[in-house]
């Protein structure tokens, strides 16, 4: 290897180790983010997402457990690819918009355990806030090649009860509609 590619080879190195490695605070991209779910219906499932949400990741990749993340999602902007099925979500038989109009996350601590890192936090849903614990996975970090700023991705998945947040006006009689919700949320995150 002569010098000029070993002086290459070196400086991607050191860009490499020296941006993203530095603990961050980094603000979702919802442009490049979502936030999903899936439900029972009948003998099917429904999914559908949230368009409008925002937040921060604190992520330090030398200190994983010391991760911390806000999330705020608007109900309004529920979104299964059915008018009338979503303003049916967003009344009071399920989500309460007007009264309930926004789904939070706020992480209370964090731990490192079978390759994920699993972060515990107060999840409020239609007034009723539970604890909650997810699994994140580091989908990656990296310097963005635009802004020359770090980035990094995220991925987590999870199963909540909507009966345990009351989001269970609507009388299903007729086991139509699950209690089970899967949520997934893939986050592309920004520094600023």
């Amino acid at each position: 290897m002569n010098i000029v590619n070993r002086f290459i080879a070196l400086s991607a190195a050191i860009t490499l180790l020296a941006g993203p490695a530095l603990a961050e605070t980094y603000t979702i991209d919802a442009e490049h983010s979502s936030v999903a779910f899936s439900v029972r219906h009948l003998v099917s499932r429904t999914s559908g997402r949230f368009n409008d949400f925002s937040g921060t990741i604190k992520y330090d990749p030398k200190h994983p457990e010391k991760t911390s993340a806000e999330v705020a999602i608007q109900v309004s902007s529920i979104d299964t690819d059915n008018e009338k099925r979503d303003g049916h979500l967003r009344s009071a038989d399920f989500f309460n918009a007007d009264e309930f109009p926004t789904i939070t996350f706020k992480s209370t601590k964090a731990k490192v355990k079978d390759g994920a890192i699993h972060i515990t936090g107060d999840f409020t849903m239609h007034g009723v806030s539970k604890s909650i614990t997810l699994p994140v996975e580091i989908l990656g970090i990296g310097i963005n090649p635009f802004n020359k700023k770090p980035q990094a991705g995220f991925e987590t998945q999870g199963t909540i009860l909507r009966s345990d947040y009351g989001v269970n006006t609507w009388t299903d009689v007729a086991g139509v509609l699950g209690d089970e919700v899967r949520i997934s949320l893939t986050v592309e995150a920004n520094a600023p």
